[in-house]
């Protein structure tokens, strides 16, 4: 019974990783298709996201059924509540890149950003592709130096998403309000898809570590 037990928490395991895979390819096609309109692909990341709901709802359910019939304790109950806690904040990774798509498709074929807020946009768009790769890399090794790297980039992005939110309201800033709208989403949406994987890597140093420190990021 115990081998058939370490083996489903392997499958959680495994299934996290698939999961944060999907999510790193989304990012990826999203932010493409919102720097260059590209319709197709965005159309690409819509369709996919189905299969990254899938996948959590069957690992949700795999995690349930084990926490019914095996009764875990200690790291392994952690193991299994974390893995479940893991897999919505993934799946709202997923949910994010494909309101970023989202927003290409309504612009095309018309980018969503006006010219002098791309190299902004194309940063966060770097540092979430970062995230999400160094994301599947954590939950494969649950090396908490790949955690810090997360963190890094999550200030980052912050620090450019204050930014956005300074130029909108800028006296100079001289956009339509669908442009400034478009802006002000794409910016929160980036900023919350580098979030939901901050929360990631602070439940995989709560499983490494067992202390769960929650504003203190900087000790991961």
């Amino acid at each position: 019974m115990r081998k058939v037990f370490q083996e489903e928490l392997t499958q959680v395991g495994d299934q996290l990783v698939e999961i944060s895979r999907l999510v790193s390819e989304a990012i990826d096609k999203a932010t493409t298709s919102f720097e260059v309109a590209d319709v197709d692909l965005a159309q690409d990341v819509i369709a996919a996201d189905a299969r990254i709901d899938f996948l959590q709802n069957s690992l949700d359910e795999r995690a349930i059924d084990i926490l019914a019939l095996q009764g875990p304790v200690a790291s392994d109950l952690r193991m299994i509540v974390g893995s479940l806690r893991m897999s919505a904040s993934l799946e709202r990774m997923g949910d994010l890149a494909r309101h970023i798509a989202q927003l290409a498709r309504l612009r095309f074929p018309s980018t969503v950003i006006p010219a002098s807020m791309t190299g902004t946009f194309k940063q966060m768009a770097e540092l979430d592709q970062v995230i999400a790769d160094k994301l599947a890399v954590l939950l494969e090794t649950r090396d908490l130096e790949v955690a810090r790297d997360i963190m890094k980039a999550n200030t980052a992005i912050n620090d450019l998403h204050l930014s956005v939110f300074k130029a909108i309201a800028a006296p100079e800033w001289a956009e339509s309000p669908a442009t400034t709208v478009d802006v002000a989403l794409a910016s929160r949406y980036f900023e919350r898809f580098a979030d939901h994987g901050v929360s990631v890597a602070q439940k995989v140093s709560y499983l490494v570590t067992g202390a769960w420190q929650p504003n203190a990021t900087e000790h991961i």
